[in-house]
């Protein structure tokens, strides 16, 4: 079954042209403002969604943040488009949770490959099905995190990283690491984006959040307990 994919752009011509790339690997349905698409998402729920910053009325920043702060609704994907190139945008993009983020003009074969990546569920995954340790339990094929005994929502890449960091236990990863193995084909972030995602997720897990450890000056590590 395809996956379910919104595109919010406010632009006529670039909506028209996301739409007619992506509607060959994916469900699509586009929107021109970030107040019709957040109606549309309480009544049905994408897998990911292609969202503009520059949006008339609602901004696609802020349209991110509640989708974020919504318990139902954070783990939808999220990749932002922009004109602007600032670091500042990139890294605010990414503080409130987006996975992504493409600056125009760019290549929409490397867009949609992108949105691939985030919504791919490796074989190894689908394999391995579950991951355990200490209070953590992840189930890879559901999607689902339990810490001590309780339900996590993380977002895709949260998911992502908790899973590196958990099959690597004891070893030290560096930020590069993570950005590299993590983040992909997002080249542009700053290691300033690897700690805001650490800490969130720290924030969810409570105090199994403890298991992760920073390293001074080169990056984290999930504690092996044995």
């Amino acid at each position: 079954m395809k996956k379910l994919i919104y595109i919010v752009e406010d632009e006529p011509d670039l909506k028209d042209a996301l739409v007619y790339n992506f509607q060959n690997d994916f469900k699509v349905e586009s929107f021109g403002n970030g107040e019709t698409c957040l109606e549309k998402i309480k009544k049905k729920i994408p897998d990911l969604i292609v969202l503009d910053i520059m949006l008339p009325g609602m901004s696609g920043l802020d349209l991110c943040k509640k989708i974020r702060a919504s318990e139902e609704l954070s783990n939808i994907a999220i990749i932002l488009l922009t004109a602007k190139g600032e670091e500042i945008d990139r890294i605010v993009g990414f503080e409130i949770g987006a996975d992504d983020y493409v600056t125009k003009p760019f290549s929409v074969r490397e867009l949609i490959l992108r949105a691939k990546v985030i919504l791919k569920k490796s074989t190894s995954d689908v394999e391995e099905k579950l991951l355990e340790y200490a209070s953590i339990s992840m189930n890879l094929s559901a999607h689902k995190v339990t810490a001590n005994g309780a339900e996590i929502l993380l977002t895709a890449l949260e998911f992502k990283l908790l899973k590196h960091l958990l099959k690597r236990k004891g070893r030290v990863q560096s930020r590069d690491q993570l950005l590299s193995d993590v983040w992909q084909l997002s080249t542009e972030v700053t290691t300033r984006t690897v700690d805001t995602h650490i800490k969130r997720l720290r924030e969810k897990l409570g105090k199994s959040g403890d298991l992760i450890q920073t390293i001074r000056g080169v990056g984290y590590r999930f504690n092996n307990l044995n």
